[in-house]
């Protein structure tokens, strides 16, 4: 199997995986290799906070012409991962190989489907979109996705197990313009190092993702625990073996987070769909959130955690406008947050340098196409 992890995350995807007690598991770009059965599998879906995504490796084989891939193709077990009149769809990438037409690979993946399990229903490979965001509101199924990439004449086939990305809890319909992933709010908080007791603010909330998935964190709640997978679409589902899985998880669950969260935005729109949100999340009555300015925080006197995704200047905001705030959050942060440790997503280094606040980079990734980098630090 394979954990598919936005980059610089990887390294929380192997550790939580170890913490399941998953063996196996190996590090590599873009995501974690780990071995298991349905338990790890159904396991990984339903507890990993920063994956984006849980592949099975269904088959591996060289294919140099049309006639070898066809013939590759029909020994696949395809009825394991979908039904007859089922929805399945394709991502196909082609790099160094002599089969470079990614449609015509996808088409013979597709005939191959129909060989094994029957009618089937095959869309877009570019319907990521409608699967993602707008399938439910059009009221149709989701479809299978199969994940085929072809290097130098080898193939590897993979199934998604997760339907959804696993950023999508279920608990966030209402965001702000730029709207952090829930995975990264997740790797933020982890990256941190917060211990879970001491109080950790977030200033710049928005739509309340980093407070909601730090009191997830907290108080042990699974991040799956509240959605449906794509693995429960497979005619081999075990119903029996999820409904243990997910009763165990909610056995450890903690009825309260232990440490002080608050979160404050200075838009009240905003604030109320952050508790929107918090409340379908189930953790509304964990996070203090305020309509407030910065210069109106007030930390608790116990030293904590400032964790924050400010604006950078590129989709939300006119620059000079922003050199002032981040100006403002130092100058606040250094009155009200002594001894506090800084934690704070940064898209630029003129920015963050009107913190006037010592910085040490954690991770880089990726927000929304845009590089960024996690940075921490202690408040002066």
């Amino acid at each position: 199997m394979f954990a598919i992890a936005a980059p610089g995350l990887e390294r929380f995807v192997a550790s939580e995986l170890e913490h399941l007690g998953i063996a196996r598991v190996a590090q590599i770009e873009g995501g974690v290799t780990f071995t298991g059965d349905l338990t790890q599998l159904y396991s990984a879906n339903l507890s990993l906070r920063t994956a984006s995504r849980i592949v099975v490796r269904v088959a591996e084989f060289h294919a140099s012409s049309f006639h070898e891939l066809e013939r590759r193709a029909r020994r696949i077990r395809w009825d394991e991962y979908v039904g007859p009149k089922g929805r399945v769809r394709f991502r196909v990438t082609c790099r160094k190989s002599r089969l470079y037409h990614s449609d015509a690979v996808a088409q013979r993946f597709a005939d191959a489907v129909v060989r094994r399990v029957g009618e089937i229903d095959v869309t877009s490979a570019g319907a990521e979109l409608l699967e993602e965001g707008e399938r439910d509101a059009a009221g149709e199924p989701p479809a299978q996705l199969f994940i085929v990439r072809l290097t130098h004449d080898d193939c590897v086939v993979s199934a998604d197990s997760s339907g959804s990305l696993l950023h999508r809890r279920g608990y966030r319909q209402a965001t702000g313009k730029a709207p952090l992933r829930e995975t990264l709010a997740a790797a933020m908080v982890m990256g941190s190092m917060w211990d879970h007791r001491s109080p950790l603010l977030d200033p710049l909330c928005g739509s309340g993702t980093i407070a909601i998935e730090a009191a997830l964190l907290a108080r042990r709640i699974a991040p799956g625990i509240r959605r449906n997978f794509g693995f429960q679409l497979w005619p081999g589902y075990d119903k029996g073996l999820w409904e243990s899985l997910s009763a165990k998880a909610r056995e450890v669950e903690l009825s309260r987070a232990p440490g002080v969260l608050m979160a404050s935005d200075r838009d009240d729109g905003v604030v109320q769909s952050a508790k929107e949100n918090a409340e379908r999340a189930c953790v509304l009555n964990d996070i203090d959130l305020q309509a407030r300015p910065i210069s109106d925080i007030q930390p608790p006197a116990e030293p904590g955690f400032i964790v924050t995704n400010p604006p950078y200047g590129i989709r939300v905001g006119e620059r000079p406008t922003l050199r002032n705030l981040y100006a403002q959050l130092g100058k606040v942060l250094k009155l009200k947050a002594a001894r506090y440790t800084l934690v704070i997503l940064s898209a630029d280094t003129a920015l963050e340098s009107m913190l006037r606040i010592s910085l040490e980079e954690v991770f880089r990734t990726r927000n929304g196409g845009i590089p960024v980098r996690l940075l921490k630090g202690k408040i002066g």
